[in-house]
């Protein structure tokens, strides 16, 4: 398989690497990506997993998985190896290790004693309510706090004191000394270091004070050789501070470029939006297949593939923009187009009986009509079926512009013959329950001479049928932009998840999890890679045949 098509479209961020290496300022690209365990990868995540790893390939180059673990409080090793899994199923490959900011502790706690005997750094002891009054607004400067010209020996001696444990959280904090007067608020004398008496994921209790993440963010990438580190656009503020840092500490400068973020229709990218999306129940977990979580789209169904065609469709650049869900969605079809093998089944049943066909008899249907090499698949055909509801009406609006059954009107069963309705049968309700057909036996595999029949419908034996579970998913939001309404939660899609059963033939009962079928004018559905069994699989819809939301729009 080959990856290489997301960094393939020409973007600003090429142009950069391609003038650093032919002036020579870079021999080579290293890329990182750099995620905080704090939380599940998204479909924002995987652009950029995309980009850095794809620009890596193209130029030949490495690009590092580094988790930035600077915050024990919220980190936690279920969510390092979630996204382990997430990147790999993506398609990259980051080397024999994942790399990590816990591993670079020592380092950055020796930089930061660097600046404060640089006159760099000092050791502020107000309250946090103090420090929020005196760091000034976007109109009015910060004022100096009264603890920052500490000279170097005190500074030194408390920040000891700070890694020792000898200080409750809150009650001192390190920070660069740089401009309370500056009009970019980053550079406003930034906290360092902050102490916080908890466990950490991979250090154990060895550390009660942990660096912040503008501080040690720049450094990682230089430890690590980062030619290109590459952001979204909310971090082009905090590049004068990354800048800052390298120049002080005197150390290997990697280049900050950023681009715009994903903005995606119907979704909510908020990893706090998401985590209460999770925790007070509104979707299954991390891995529902309505979230926009690369778990959620996985076992949704959606392909890597198509994931990393998206990414490399929609390209990068520098303005911000909305991506309307139908591209990605656009995507996924085109993959399963291709992948799919086709198989039949009926989500809202009508019972036909053939009158004049008596037998059990087994055709042979193709898996997938566009590759023969696909093979086929035995379909049982009886005179009991079951047809969609929908394939038939009493009353045809429009006779020339309708397909399907009506009283005397023919269609061809798939991979069967032609059938024509000869009666209808109701219930006392007036509800259409049984059509009785009778069968051109003439017509499997051909078509008969002189005589036009357009329509094609899908049908299952209803002695040979098995009874699937059925979870027809659709988007989480109804509102285009959730954030823009009162409280996103509002704009939830009642309607995102809607249980039936379906009524498929029997090479179904042997579908396996994470296997992906397209039921013949359905849609896509892909078996549950968390509760199907074997012989029992459980379906989930990965995505309609057509834009359906074209229409509502």
């Amino acid at each position: 398989m080959s990856t290489t098509e997301t960094a393939s479209s020409s973007n600003f961020i090429k142009t950069i690497i391609d003038e650093d290496l032919a002036t020579g300022k870079r021999d080579q690209v290293v890329t990182r990506f750099p995620p905080e365990p704090n939380g599940y990868l998204h479909i924002g995540h995987a652009k950029s997993i995309c980009l850095n790893f794809g620009l890596a390939m193209e130029y030949n180059g490495k690009c590092n998985l580094r988790f930035d673990d600077t915050n024990p409080v919220k980190e936690e090793d279920e969510y390092v190896e979630a996204i382990q899994e997430d990147v790999a199923w993506l398609g990259f490959d980051w080397g024999k290790e994942s790399l990590f900011a816990s591993s670079y502790f020592d380092q950055l706690y020796e930089w930061a004693i660097k600046l404060i005997k640089k006159g760099k750094a000092y050791v502020d002891s107000q309250s946090a309510e103090e420090m929020r009054l005196n760091r000034g607004t976007l109109t009015e400067p910060g004022k100096n706090s009264p603890y920052r010209e500490r000279n170097v020996e005190e500074n030194l001696e408390l920040f000891e004191k700070m890694k020792n444990g000898e200080f409750p959280d809150g009650s001192h904090i390190l920070r660069a000394k740089i401009d309370m007067a500056s009009p970019n608020m980053n550079l406003r004398d930034p906290a360092m270091y902050r102490i916080l008496h908890a466990r950490h994921h991979r250090t154990g209790d060895k550390w009660c004070i942990y660096p912040m993440y503008d501080f040690a963010h720049g450094q990682e990438d230089s430890i690590e050789g980062v030619t290109h580190s590459i952001c979204t656009l909310e971090f082009e503020d905090h590049r004068p501070l990354y800048d800052w840092f390298i120049k002080e500490l005197e150390i290997f400068a990697p280049q900050q470029i950023e681009f715009a973020r994903l903005n995606l229709s119907y979704t909510v990218m908020s990893k706090r939006k998401l985590l209460q999306l999770v925790n007070e129940k509104y979707v299954e977990g991390w891995d529902d297949p309505r979230m926009p979580t690369v778990s959620g789209m996985r076992r949704r169904g959606y392909p890597a593939a198509a994931i990393r065609s998206f990414c490399d469709r929609i390209g990068v650049g520098r303005g911000a923009n909305w991506i309307d869900l139908s591209v990605l969605e656009d995507c996924v079809r085109e993959d399963l187009n291709e992948t799919a093998f086709r198989r039949q089944a009926v989500l809202d049943p009508l019972k036909v009986t053939i009158t004049n066909y008596d037998q059990i008899e087994i055709l042979d249907a193709p898996n997938h009509p566009q590759q023969p090499d696909a093979g086929s698949r035995e379909l049982p055909m009886s005179n009991d079926l079951w047809i969609d509801r929908d394939d038939f009406m009493e009353n045809p609006p429009s006779p020339k512009k309708y397909f399907r059954l009506g009283p005397d009107r023919e269609v061809r069963l798939r991979n069967s013959y032609i059938i024509k309705c000869d009666e209808y049968i109701k219930d006392d309700n007036g509800e259409v329950v049984e059509l009785k057909c009778s069968a051109d036996l003439n017509t499997l595999g051909k078509n008969p001479e002189g005589r036009k029949v357009k329509g094609i419908i899908h049908w299952v034996s209803a002695p040979h049928a098995v009874k699937v579970p059925v979870r027809v998913y659709d988007r989480l939001f109804n509102q285009e932009n959730p954030d823009k309404a009162e409280n996103y939660l509002s704009a939830l899609n009642p309607e995102s998840l809607q249980e039936t059963f379906a009524l498929a033939e029997p090479s179904l009962h042997k579908a396996k999890p994470g296997e992906t079928f397209q039921f013949e004018r359905v849609g896509y559905f892909t078996v549950d890679s968390k509760d199907s069994k074997d012989g029992a699989p459980v379906f989930n819809r990965t995505v309609t045949l057509r834009d359906t939301w074209a229409k509502v729009k």
